[in-house]
């Protein structure tokens, strides 16, 4: 994967000519896109609502604009403050999900990034290219029982996610992603890093599992029990094992 930096009239943007040969700030608003649609989605799936779907099959992309969550969102909605170009969140999301791609790791493939400055701040925004057929972990487990095994292989596949180092830093139900052949994709590595094996690890397993209870607690028809996160463990740490 390469890389090209453009500087604009308010910042710069990032990309891969590969991926997407024609690039401006027009294509990081819905308008500059003759398709753009809200990512929608049950059970708070489709975040803050600050997603789109934009272009045309058989290339779609995912148009995401940085927002804050928390507390802090609730006085500062989408600025960051600035500490240098490769600092910014979507220049970092960026390079980490090439990294990642490199490794074979199922990922969106990143097509550009851009940051505004205003002042000592900035606002940001990153364009992937769409993954087919995927739904949230969250729906997955609303529609009919998974199959038998799922969970053990899901429980593997995250391992293969922090073998490689890869650290997602809000690694919940919305983010992990599901494809027609019940393989694990995993999607928003804003503040995401690489690092070596630690505590972290469990930390976001411990999250991974806040996240599901929290869903079933919002229905409790989902297809997730006790013993479902213990199936997930055990491929996790069997995986482990066998490495």
């Amino acid at each position: 994967m390469t890389e090209t930096v453009d500087k604009t009239p308010k910042g710069a943007i990032l990309y891969d000519r590969q991926v997407i040969r024609e690039i401006s700030d027009e294509r990081f608003e819905g308008s500059g896109w003759l398709h753009a649609e809200p990512v929608s989605g049950s059970l708070r799936s489709a975040g803050r609502g600050n997603t789109l779907f934009v272009g045309n099959v058989p290339r779609q992309f995912v148009l995401r604009h940085y927002v804050r969550g928390g507390l802090v969102g609730k006085v500062i909605t989408d600025t960051y403050l600035w500490t240098g170009e490769n600092n910014t969140r979507p220049f970092a999301e960026w390079r980490m999900l090439a990294k990642m791609a490199d490794y074979g790791l199922r990922v969106p493939r990143p097509a550009a990034a851009r940051y505004c400055r205003k002042g000592p701040f900035y606002t940001a925004d990153i364009i992937t290219v769409r993954i087919p057929n995927v739904v949230s972990l969250s729906e997955y487990i609303a529609g009919d029982p998974p199959a038998a095994g799922f969970w053990q292989s899901l429980g593997a596949a995250v391992f293969g996610f922090h073998e490689k180092g890869v650290f997602h830093a809000d690694m919940n139900a919305y983010n992990l992603q599901i494809d027609n052949d019940g393989d694990l994709w995993m999607l928003d590595f804003d503040r995401g890093r690489l690092l070596a094996p630690g505590s972290w690890q469990q930390k976001t397993l411990a999250r991974l599992h806040r996240s599901l209870q929290k869903i079933v607690s919002l229905d409790p028809r989902l297809h997730f029990r006790i013993r479902n996160w213990e199936e997930f463990l055990e491929g996790y740490f069997d995986a482990a094992r066998s490495e």
